[in-house]
């Protein structure tokens, strides 16, 4: 791992507070057309927001709310239900000819067993 140069950081180092003051000397010029307003915005920025607190009951009725609307929300994209698909019938004679080709299989399963 090399080691940066001690004369690069200390260049770096003064080009960033170079920087810094004149974003510095931007804000007081800023704050001073501001007046004393800026005084009030700088407080309030710097102050935490206490949160609301709820009831149980309010709790209670914004959940029912919410589920409510959830509700409307999942019946309008429910989709139509769909066609139960239709059994095929087969014609007497295509069952007759697959029912003859399964009994041939089996017999030729059998006769395969036998002879091993």
């Amino acid at each position: 791992m090399v080691m940066p140069d001690i004369e690069i950081l200390q260049m770096a180092l003064i080009g960033y507070e170079t920087e810094r003051r004149k974003i510095e000397e931007k804000i007081a010029e800023i704050q001073s057309q501001l007046g004393g307003r800026a005084q009030q915005v700088a407080a309030s920025v710097g102050e935490a927001k206490s949160r609301r607190t709820l009831s149980a009951a309010a709790r209670k009725r914004i959940a029912a709310a919410q589920k409510k609307r959830w509700a409307a929300v999942r019946k309008a994209e429910k989709p139509a239900p769909k066609m139960a698909a239709t059994k095929r019938k087969l014609s007497p004679a295509t069952k007759a000819k697959l029912i003859a080709n399964l009994a041939k299989a089996r017999a030729a399963k059998a006769a395969k067993k036998a002879a091993a």
